[in-house]
């Protein structure tokens, strides 16, 4: 009998992510998992019932159905209190379960016998690249953020010529050049005109360089501009 993968529909307010798509589906049937996706539990996501009925998985009609004979349950967020009741002893759970926020949670699963494994904590090496949850959500965090802050903004972002006149590109600020402000210094160069903010010390040169080299060597250029002496050209 094969180990069953149960994919439930996330049950937090706001929660549109799914734990596995039709795509993935296919991969874990193919290496031989059985897997149960809840009805619905893609809709948010924009994967209905029929993809992952066609990738071979099998619909169960609500949470309860999906976790009963489930040995390993998928989850984006961390299982909620009615979720876990439906977890079988023994079972494992995958996903983002923010283990400095959801200690209760996590206290449940442990008192049920529930073995529990949090993607964040996944070490970020070679090895385990293909597990790394944390660069893909930050990368994904740091794009939607400057749509967020375009849609608050109210006007277009990038340089606009009419015959009625020329609009100005916004200037966007991004603090911190980690994944996620990389991204959003990315998305915001597309966009409109990207502010690099100011720094007390340089940033990691290898991150830095792989978005503003240019601004990077500008900065440079004028630091060794304001050393140089005066000289007064003779006469």
């Amino acid at each position: 009998m094969s180990v069953v993968v149960a994919v439930i529909r996330e049950s937090r307010d706001g929660e549109t992510r799914v734990a596995a798509t039709p795509e993935t589906t296919r991969k874990l049937i193919a290496a031989g998992f059985g897997v149960t996706v809840e009805t619905g539990a893609g809709a948010a996501a924009a994967w209905p019932d029929a993809d992952y009925l066609a990738a071979g998985a099998t619909i169960a009609i609500d949470a309860s159905a999906a976790l009963t004979d489930a040995d390993i349950v998928f989850k984006v967020r961390a299982p909620s209190p009615t979720e876990i009741t439906a977890i079988r002893p023994g079972a494992m759970v995958i996903g983002l379960l923010s283990p400095f926020r959801e200690g209760a949670a996590l206290a449940a699963l442990a008192a049920k016998g529930v073995t529990a494994f949090a993607l964040e904590f996944v070490p970020r090496i070679t090895r385990a690249q293909t597990m790394d949850a944390l660069s893909s959500q930050a990368n994904l965090a740091g794009y939607r953020a400057v749509i967020e802050a375009a849609a608050a903004y109210g006007r277009a972002l990038p340089m606009m010529m009419t015959a009625a006149g020329t609009v100005a590109p916004a200037k966007v600020f991004v603090m911190g050049v980690g994944v996620a402000g990389l991204q959003a210094i990315a998305t915001a160069r597309r966009m409109a005109r990207w502010s690099p903010p100011p720094m007390s010390a340089p940033p990691p040169k290898n991150k830095w360089r792989a978005s503003e080299q240019n601004s990077w060597r500008w900065k440079t250029r004028n630091l060794r501009a304001r050393r140089r002496p005066a000289v007064t050209p003779r006469r």
